[in-house]
């Protein structure tokens, strides 16, 4: 079964790091499908029906974004609050259409590891802030399996850097 790799990145042309792995994944179009919302909804308007539907045509699901701000990009909130809808994905007999299914985060984040721990520049594990996706994927009652970190992209963005990210980040998705 495929897995379904949403793509929430603002700002795609100049990303390093979740442009190589869009690369990769797109090598591999029987196991990967790549949905970059930017592209699909440059005008901020979710096709809420048209989501549901992609959501339900997989038991995998992948959400891959920058970690900025301690938070995801503003589009992916709006796509949480729009698509996950009462009688579809929570609430009634007939929701939790994504109830079981397989649900993760692929984070490529600036700050090195070691800030974000109780003692680190932070305050908080990166567990810890990502704590209302795990939440809200449990609220809908789906199989939410945490999420894959890459750390450090402000500090280290040379080629040989962005490419060892690569068997991690498939391993991780393959592991799902």
């Amino acid at each position: 079964m495929k897995t379904l790799v949403i793509i929430i990145h603002p700002n795609l042309q100049e990303s390093v790091i979740n442009k190589r792995w869009i690369e990769e994944l797109e090598k591999y179009p029987d196991r990967y499908f790549v949905h970059r919302l930017h592209e699909a909804y440059p005008d901020e308007k979710i096709d809420v029906a048209k989501e549901q539907q992609l959501l339900e045509s997989y038991d995998k699901i992948v959400f891959q974004f920058p970690f900025y701000w301690f938070n995801c990009p503003p589009l992916f909130k709006k796509w949480l609050d729009e698509v996950l809808t009462y009688g579809w994905a929570y609430g009634s007999q007939s929701g939790y259409k994504l109830g079981g299914k397989k649900i993760a985060l692929a984070l490529s984040v600036g700050i090195d590891e070691e800030e974000y721990r109780a003692d680190g520049k932070y305050k908080y594990t990166l567990r810890e802030l990502t704590a209302p996706f795990e939440l809200t994927f449990d609220y809908i009652r789906a199989d939410y399996r945490y999420f894959f970190a890459y750390y450090g992209i402000e500090l280290n963005a040379s080629p040989e850097w962005i490419e060892k990210s690569i068997p991690e980040y498939m391993g991780f998705l393959e592991a799902l």
